[in-house]
């Protein structure tokens, strides 16, 4: 997606200890070139990637983002710390910011939003120092907690103490320090980049490729590929359409396999309220019924608007009454959409009710008397 939000000049990488660390385990596993590689660290590494994507689909996000199922404090905690050894900082800062984001997404205020570009939406949002922080205001429910709290203070103990159990790990099976190290570089480091870029791509690239089914305020999209890797993250429209709901794959033919762990746990009591979309929030804003696009019109109009800046600035600068009417020329086409999707709900709630009362003026007299 085409950069469309100019990001403040205080929106930048900061090369800064945490940022280096950051960009330097990109390359250790290459390191294994050097170490050699036991077989068992290609099935540590599977391991950990799937553990830890649940961890952090299944906890970060639909349970501490999203509230969409319940679970005992400890279990809570267990939950909390799985997800933070996938290095992604703690449970507040992470359901805090997240929170953040579907309450502006894909406007401007919306801080990893693909407008920005992919890059920054991908990954070079949480290298910026402006957002190292956790907006404890966002996440008030949880932050209650002082063990959660701990958690956000220390993120890096827990990362750190799986990657000495994995080296411990991998010393046992190969009997070496060498043979220790290569399991600790693919088993421990690889499986982390994968899970890293694997749950990055749900900001990056699911409001970009991919269908829509709901009629959503922003640019969210259904990807079979990203849900396939992300255990159910990339049904993406299915989250922002309804994201209370535990399962993000709303039909049993979409993929999610955080959802069934947590329907197994459930079944044991681990945890319980599991929440599914309602089947009247499954028929409500379909695109395919006609429901008004608005968050893809509003991108298409903002590309639009900025193709037609830079070619005129190209030809030597855009008067600012041009853009200023351009600008309010959006406002009122999107306001007049709004209108028009308003006013097509009430309509159909209006066929919906005439029906039911045509319906109910055409059953029997004794059938009418039964059901009262």
């Amino acid at each position: 997606m085409t950069a469309t939000i100019q990001r403040a000049p205080d929106e930048k990488v900061n090369w800064r200890l945490g940022t280096v660390l950051f960009a330097g385990i990109h390359l250790l596993p290459f390191a294994a070139i050097y170490t050699g590689v036991h077989w068992s660290a290609w099935i540590i590494m599977a391991v950990l990637y799937f553990s830890r994507v649940f961890f952090l689909t299944g906890g970060y996000h639909r349970y501490f983002s999203h509230r969409t199922y319940r679970m005992g404090r400890v279990m809570q905690f267990l939950m909390a710390l799985g997800a933070t050894t996938a290095g992604q900082k703690g449970p507040l800062w992470w359901a805090a910011h997240h929170r953040h984001h579907h309450k502006y997404s894909d406007e401007y205020e919306d801080i990893h939003s693909p407008k920005r570009g992919f890059w920054w939406s991908h990954m070079g949002w949480i290298m910026c120092k402006k957002y190292e922080h956790t907006q404890t205001d966002l996440i008030p429910d949880f932050a209650k907690y002082p063990e959660l709290r701990l958690l956000d203070k220390f993120d890096m103990v827990p990362p750190l103490m799986l990657g000495i159990a994995v080296w411990l790990l991998g010393y046992l099976i190969t009997g070496t320090a060498m043979g220790a190290t290569g399991v600790l570089l693919i088993g421990f480091f690889l499986s982390t980049i994968f899970t890293w870029h694997s749950t990055f791509t749900v900001n990056s690239l699911a409001h970009v490729f991919g269908r829509r089914r709901f009629a959503t305020r922003d640019t969210s999209r259904n990807n079979l590929w990203i849900a396939l890797a992300t255990g159910g993250e990339g049904w993406h429209n299915n989250h922002h359409h309804y994201p209370g709901a535990a399962c993000q794959g709303f039909y049993w033919w979409e993929i999610d396999t955080t959802y069934y762990v947590l329907k197994l746990m459930s079944k044991v009591g681990l945890v319980s309220g599991l929440r599914r979309p309602p089947e009247h929030i499954l028929q409500k804003h379909l695109i395919k019924q006609g429901a008004a696009d608005l968050g893809m019109f509003q991108t298409h109009w903002e590309r639009a608007v900025k193709a037609l800046a830079d070619a005129q600035a190209r030809a030597g600068g855009m008067a600012a009454e041009q853009k200023q009417a351009l600008e309010e020329l959006l406002v009122s086409t999107r306001a007049k959409i709004e209108e028009l999707a308003k006013a097509s709900a009430e309509k159909a709630g209006d066929i919906a009710r005439a029906s039911a009362e045509k319906a109910a003026s055409l059953m029997p007299q004794q059938e009418a008397e039964a059901v009262s």
